[in-house]
């Protein structure tokens, strides 16, 4: 077993820390652990695949815009359990907008988006302009 020193500093931080996150949160500062959906960008010759966890939201939550060089995605979650076991009742539920925006490597052909909302994942297909795909780039050594 090892032995660990106590420190009270170590408390005192910890706890100044955790009362700095509410501050801010009452501030109207976002706080640290908002919600933000874990992204996948996979990149070819043609297009890039974009995917995004997102579960518990039905496609009509979800708004998403694509530009030329990036994609905004906005969505509303509203979950809510609730469990019934021995007379007792468990509720649980959270909700809250979410919004991220994605800067792209290259130039889209924004109006030939292709999307898939199924499990869970969003998939977005992202067609590369013609001037992206034929694009090449001289690089000088030394």
């Amino acid at each position: 077993m090892a032995i660990v020193r106590f420190s009270p500093w170590r408390e005192i931080d910890s706890l100044q820390k955790e009362m700095n996150r509410l501050f801010d949160t009452f501030a109207g500062e976002e706080p640290e652990v908002a919600f933000k959906p874990a992204a996948e960008m996979q990149e070819n010759h043609e297009a890039i695949d974009l995917k995004l966890e997102i579960p518990g939201l039905e496609p009509k939550d979800l708004d998403v815009q694509v530009t030329a060089e990036a994609v905004a995605i906005k969505g509303e979650r509203r979950q809510e359990n609730k469990t019934e076991k021995q007379g007792l009742t468990r509720s649980e539920f959270r909700y809250g907008t979410f919004q991220r925006i994605i800067s792209l490597p290259v130039r889209v052909q924004n109006d030939r988006v292709k999307a898939d909302y199924k499990d869970g994942i969003l998939h977005l297909h992202l067609p590369k302009a013609e001037a992206e795909k034929n694009k090449v780039v001289k690089v000088n050594v030394g």
